[in-house]
């Protein structure tokens, strides 16, 4: 499903993907590495909280009690003082002294005094309306001193009570008259933190694996998880952002490829860099390039192999009809000078046309054997020019001197020198009437020469006539591979001699 969305989005989402994992990998091993170690540490500093929570609850219990310990005093020592009688009347008569000396050294903490017979009924409280209860509690009554704490919805309260003793006049044992009853709830700022305090006080220790530890594991999480949430958008934008160029690249390259294939062998791609896209364009064109150069030899050679065709379709015409005619013609015109009487004046035209068919039949052949092909592939140049001299040796009796000198040459140098020296010969038998002919090949630095010489009637080279055509031909196939022609020719019996001058190696080959 992807694959239809285009190769920018699938590298967008690669980008996301990896950076989200990398995001991934990085938060777990911190967490791995960096958790237990706060966690322990949160344990801790629990632990230490909750001991300072004892402490602190054992040292209000201990403040009561001193409270508790030091109103009985001193409404032990106010009753004694008044005569020792016992009631609630003599109790708060003598509590309020005591009262207002305990109250003053409190500070912040709310401390309800109570003062209460011997049955727990109560006597006096100070203040008058933080005691609202009527009876003392029944586990703070009695001869002994007694303390505790109760847990509320504010907090924690502490309570102590001390029994109230007075002494005789006469000296006899203290007894027992009342109970002094404190209660001490902690307030300001110290009673926001007594419900967490309490709570701590009230549970287990808990270990590093608690529910509890992950509230620190979720605190340093949630950067990552921001992080992680931030980076979706910002990879996806980055990552079209950061793609654009490259797909822009192969998209060039694959209209290239498309135009290529429809044709367009001439298509370019211009190469943006030295990465691998950028060699990938630069293998492009030279591939293009090189295909074009294929194409072009290709069709240059399709066009000798027609051209060849060509010669040999017109030889084996030329040989098959024109030249069965002008044999026949000239058996006619033998017999016909054969019947004519010798006073006749039609037998001398008889023999004149004769002699011009066998002329005519002769050119005709040094034609056919120029427009014959030779097997250059097959026998290489210098075979190729040997059996070129003996066929015309052969066929039409003019001795031809070949000397030639092993040479290697580029394909289409050699294909040249064969035509060059094939037309040179036929022209030379053709039109010039020679009774020899010298074939010359010679290697000279980076260049061979070509040279053809006759001893037959020569022309005038800048005269052009029936020899300029061949001639043209001749520079212009030449002058393809970068040589030259040299045309050396007397009219009225001096010769004629071509010389040609080719190099070695060539650039670009000419079929």
């Amino acid at each position: 499903m992807l694959s239809r969305l285009g190769l920018r989005f699938r590298m967008a989402t690669s980008y996301v993907l990896v950076s989200a994992a990398a995001v991934l990998l990085v938060e777990a091993a911190a967490l791995a590495l960096v958790v237990p170690r706060l966690q322990a540490a949160d344990l801790a500093a629990a632990q230490a909280r909750k001991r300072a929570v004892v402490a602190e609850q054992s040292l209000g219990r201990l403040r009561t009690q001193a409270i508790a310990r030091n109103l009985a005093a001193a409404a032990g020592s106010a009753s004694s003082v008044a005569g020792g009688g016992d009631g609630d009347a003599v109790l708060a008569r003598v509590a309020a002294p005591s009262f207002a000396a305990v109250a003053t050294t409190q500070g912040d903490e709310g401390v309800v005094q109570v003062v209460a017979g011997a049955d727990g009924r109560v006597a006096a409280a100070a203040p008058t309306s933080g005691f609202p209860d009527a009876m003392v509690p029944e586990e703070a009554r009695g001869g002994e001193a007694h303390d505790g704490q109760v847990h509320q919805a504010g907090g924690i309260s502490y309570w102590a009570s001390a029994p109230i003793r007075v002494t005789g006049a006469d000296g006899t044992a203290p007894r027992v008259i009342g109970t002094a009853y404190v209660v001490m709830t902690p307030t300001g700022a110290g009673g926001e933190g007594q419900q967490s305090d309490k709570q701590l006080a009230g549970q287990p220790d808990r270990g590093a694996g608690d529910p509890a530890g992950g509230t620190t594991v979720q605190t340093f999480a949630l950067p990552g998880i921001i992080a992680l949430v931030l980076l979706l958008p910002v990879g996806a934008l980055f990552g079209l952002l950061s793609t654009g160029p490259l797909i822009r690249r192969i998209r060039r390259l694959a209209e290239g490829t498309s135009a290529m294939a429809d044709g367009d062998l001439q298509v370019r791609i211009p190469v943006s860099g030295g990465d691998e896209v950028g060699r990938l364009e630069h293998a492009f064109n030279s591939m293009a390039e090189r295909l074009d150069a294929a194409v072009v030899e290709q069709k240059a050679t399709a066009g000798a192999e027609a051209r060849r065709a060509e010669r040999t379709r017109i030889a084996r015409e030329l040989h098959d009809s024109i030249s069965q005619e002008l044999f026949s013609a000239s058996m006619v015109a033998a017999g016909l000078a054969k019947a004519l009487p010798a006073e006749s004046a039609l037998r001398g035209q008889a023999a004149s046309m004769e002699q011009s068919l066998a002329r005519t039949m002769w050119e005709m052949r040094a034609l056919l054997l120029e427009l014959r092909p030779i097997a250059l592939e097959d026998a290489g140049l210098v075979a190729a020019l040997e059996q070129l001299g003996r066929t015309y040796e052969a066929r039409l009796g003019v001795p031809i001197d070949v000397r030639l000198d092993p040479v290697a040459l580029d394909a289409a140098v050699e294909h040249a020198v064969l035509r060059v020296a094939q037309e040179s010969i036929g022209n030379a038998i053709r039109h010039g009437d020679p009774s020899a002919i010298e074939l010359r090949l010679a290697e000279a630095g980076s260049r061979v020469e070509l040279t053809v010489r006759d001893d037959g009637r020569g022309f005038d080279p800048a005269a052009g006539g029936r020899h300029g055509m061949g001639l043209d031909v001749m520079r212009e196939r030449v002058e393809e591979l970068g040589g030259t022609v040299v045309v050396d020719s007397t009219p009225g019996g001096g010769g004629t001699t071509v010389r040609v001058s080719l190099p070695v190696r060539v650039a670009s080959p000419v079929a």
